[in-house]
């Protein structure tokens, strides 16, 4: 077995690397941020971890493929009441449409696989 090459392995740590600020589509402030390493075709698309202050949301949007997320710490709420808590393990499937909102701040692990639809 070779050893893996230092351009072919990247590394970042959620606690000490710098996060890229999300803007919305008007190009304000979200209050959200994503840390990614592998680029993708798109930001937000492909592995990521996504970052949400208090208070802040997401734009309402719909997904193009099965979106899949897991809630590392915090709470995350969904337009239509659902919450989701530290250790939630999630899919939205492809077609759903919402935006969420984090009333005291999350950290999530997200897969998406296309770009997303803004409503």
């Amino acid at each position: 077995m070779k050893d893996i090459k230092p351009q072919d392995r990247l590394v970042a740590n959620i606690a000490s690397s710098e996060f890229t600020p999300w803007l919305n589509s008007d190009g304000s402030d979200s209050g959200t941020s994503i840390l990614q390493l592998g680029g993708g075709p798109s930001k937000g698309v492909g592995f990521h971890i996504y970052r949400m202050t208090p208070g802040s949301s997401s734009e309402a949007h719909q997904h193009r493929g099965d979106e899949e997320f897991f809630v590392i710490d915090g709470s995350l709420r969904d337009n239509d009441g659902t919450v989701y808590v530290k250790g939630d393990l999630v899919l939205l499937r492809d077609g759903t449409q919402h935006f969420s909102v984090s009333d005291d701040g999350c950290l999530l692990a997200v897969y998406i696989p296309k770009v997303e639809v803004n409503l």
